[in-house]
Order: C-alpha cells, then sequence, then structure tokens
C-alpha cells in the first residue's frame, strides 16, 4: 500500500517562500512510468493541478505557476518537494501530493494514492 505523507509550514508571510515535502513509503518515487504530483485546493475552490515530477526525474509545472514554482526530489529519502516563491494569500490552500495521474493533468481519478492534505494559509 502506497502512502504519501505531506510535512511544512502551516503558515507563511506573504513574499516569502513554501517550501513542503511529500515522504513516499509503500513504494519508491523512482519506479518506472510513475507521477508523483502536487496539487491544492484553495478555500471553496476546485482542485487545481501544480505541476509533477515523474520517475525520471522530469518536472512539469502549471504554466500559471511555473514563474514561482518548482518540484523536486531526493531518491534517497523517497521524498519530493515543492517550493513556491513570492506567496500572496491567493496561495492559500490545502495542499496534497499524490501519485499520478497515468495519463492527463487533472483527471483527477488518476491519481491513485493521496496524502492526508496540509492546510497553509499566507498572511502577515
Amino acid at each position: 500500500q502506497v502512502q504519501l505523507q505531506e510535512s511544512g509550514p502551516g503558515l507563511v508571510e506573504p513574499s516569502q517562500t513554501l517550501s513542503l515535502n511529500c515522504t513516499v513509503s509503500g513504494g519508491s518515487i523512482a519506479t518506472a512510468y510513475t507521477y508523483w504530483s502536487w496539487i491544492r485546493r484553495p478555500p471553496e475552490k476546485g482542485l487545481e493541478s501544480i505541476g509533477y515530477i515523474n520517475s525520471g526525474g522530469h518536472t512539469y509545472i502549471n504554466p500559471a505557476l511555473e514563474s514561482r514554482a518548482s518540484i523536486s526530489r531526493d531518491t534517497s529519502k523517497n521524498q519530493f518537494t515543492l517550493q513556491l516563491s513570492s506567496v500572496t494569500p491567493e496561495d492559500t490552500a490545502v495542499y496534497y501530493c499524490a501519485r499520478g495521474p497515468k495519463t492527463r493533468i487533472g483527471q483527477w481519478d488518476e491519481y491513485d494514492y493521496w496524502g492526508q492534505g496540509i492546510r497553509v494559509t499566507v498572511s502577515s
């Protein structure tokens, strides 16, 4: 059973950089043909894909966030990390890490394992 667990700060000040880790157990982030994503849900809004890193270490970032977001990994720790710079209150959301997608970004039924989510508030 693959399990994912997000960790990081629950409160970030505006203009700072948000850094979140996702620790994976029960499976390797280097397993061929797997994708590992960051997703968020702002208050009263739907899910938004931030991006992914795949088993080969290649990344995709949502074009709306690509100037501020990056995803990296540490295969020795079986972790992948989101960094989001210059945050504003509009980045307040519950952030999830998940395995997927298989073929289509934002096709939520293709994300088969999810973390429980971490609530991040951007406020001074």
